[in-house]
């Protein structure tokens, strides 16, 4: 059975960290430079998110699987407490795609996002060439899809940080804690 568990950034995840967003099919998704998937790259990021986290602009976790491995990481950003938004950004390790962990880590950080940060809308974009990420978002019952005319400040958002041509789906509370309340799971796991 498939299970993840979210932990906070520690410098002892870089180099597992490394070595994944170093594949090429993670690093050309996330527009990634050699220099930000090295060792001393990922260092860097891992100490951005602590202090990002410390001032409430992010909350940031690591993805392990049931065998403990790091497989990925998931953030909401650019947390907004007084508009009640969000952004999330995940990624996965190309030898765990396929498996479920996209959904499970989404659903994981969803609850924090809307149960105990009590968020609105989390918003979830992908550039318009990284199809694999639009498709595991069009699997989300949860998610509404192509709401660029609807939040264009927030497509705006998107754009500006992968300067990339971009689609904007969003996560509302009331769909998600519905979706929750149709799998009996409503808990804050």
């Amino acid at each position: 059975m498939v299970q993840i568990q979210l932990v906070n950034h520690h410098l002892k995840f870089a180099e597992s960290m490394s070595n994944l967003s170093s594949d090429e099919k993670i690093k050309a998704a996330l527009g990634l430079t050699d220099e930000q998937c090295s060792l001393e790259g990922t260092k860097s990021f891992i100490q951005f998110i602590v202090v990002q986290e410390k001032i409430g602009k992010q909350l940031s976790r690591v993805i392990l699987n049931e065998a403990k491995e790091l497989i990925g990481v998931i953030t909401l950003k650019s947390i907004d407490l007084e508009k009640k938004t969000a952004h999330i950004g995940t990624w996965i390790g190309s030898a765990y795609w396929g498996k479920g962990y996209n959904e499970l880590a989404k659903e994981a950080i969803l609850k924090e996002a809307f149960l105990h940060l009590n968020l609105d809308y989390v918003f979830a974009g992908a550039t318009i060439h990284n199809i694999r990420s639009q498709k595991a978002q069009e699997k989300l019952s949860y998610m509404k899809l192509h709401v660029d005319e609807q939040f264009p400040l927030e497509l705006q958002k998107i754009e500006h940080e992968t300067q990339c041509k971009c689609i904007l789906n969003v996560i509302e509370k009331a769909d998600f804690l519905s979706y929750l309340e149709s799998k009996n799971d409503i808990s804050d796991k």
